[in-house]
């Protein structure tokens, strides 16, 4: 393989395996899953409920460690990390998206988005001028002094979405990003996501039920009895 095609890589997930214990049971989850995201690259992450999915975007997110196999994001290996270099890998190259869009109640839209870029240290007035920007991509102008209890459910996602963005990742991470909404939102939403992403050219994983919303991904990837299958 060429360096440059090594280059191209934003995830790379090699043989990772996980297997979690219950009682005298052991439950192996992943089975030596093998993942490679290119750059620019949409990929949908499916397969039944206790499949593995969340567990493999957490694994991929350095929000968890795999019992074995490998992690690379953006070339750099992972694997070995301390909790410090894993957080600021974390911080530089990952975005989240989750099904509950957890945001931070006491905060309005503005000061949600910001708030990655402010830990980042970024300072609070570029911080604040980036969010503003995105908020209006994600069509919330009007709405970025709200609190997420003054927002709808669709747009409470849609700021976490522009959270997830607003500290320009390498790798966009969401499981069930339109899960808890209804399809009418769910498919507006999922769009805004979409194009955001595009024109970003970030590389994303998106976990989902939604056989429509996959097929509207560059390709898609199954897990089954704890391998990964095209």
């Amino acid at each position: 393989m060429s360096e440059m095609a090594k280059n191209d890589r934003v995830l790379d997930l090699t043989g990772v395996r996980r297997t979690f214990h219950q009682g005298r049971e052991d439950l192996e989850v992943l089975r030596g899953v093998d993942l490679v995201l290119g750059r620019g690259e949409i990929v949908a992450l499916v397969g039944p409920s206790g499949s593995g999915k969340s567990t493999l975007l957490h694994i991929a997110g350095l929000l968890e460690t795999p019992d074995a196999g490998d992690v690379a994001i953006a070339g750099r290996t992972c694997t070995g990390m301390n909790d410090e270099a894993r957080t600021t890998m974390r911080r530089e190259h990952l975005g989240f998206v989750y099904q509950n869009h957890n945001l931070l109640p006491e905060f309005s839209a503005l000061e949600n988005v910001a708030i990655p870029g402010i830990i980042a240290g970024l300072g609070r007035t570029e911080s604040k001028s980036r969010a503003r920007e995105i908020l209006g991509w994600m069509g919330l102008e009007a709405r970025e002094t709200h609190r997420p209890a003054r927002l709808s459910g669709g747009e409470q996602q849609r700021v976490a979405i522009a959270r997830a963005l607003s500290s320009s990742p390498s790798l966009l991470l969401a499981d069930e990003p339109t899960g808890n909404l209804d399809p009418a939102t769910a498919g507006d939403v999922f769009e805004v996501l979409l194009k955001l992403v595009r024109g970003a050219g970030l590389t994303a994983l998106i976990a989902t039920h939604n056989p429509d919303l996959a097929s509207r991904m560059d390709r898609t990837v199954r897990l089954e009895d704890g391998h990964l299958v095209e």
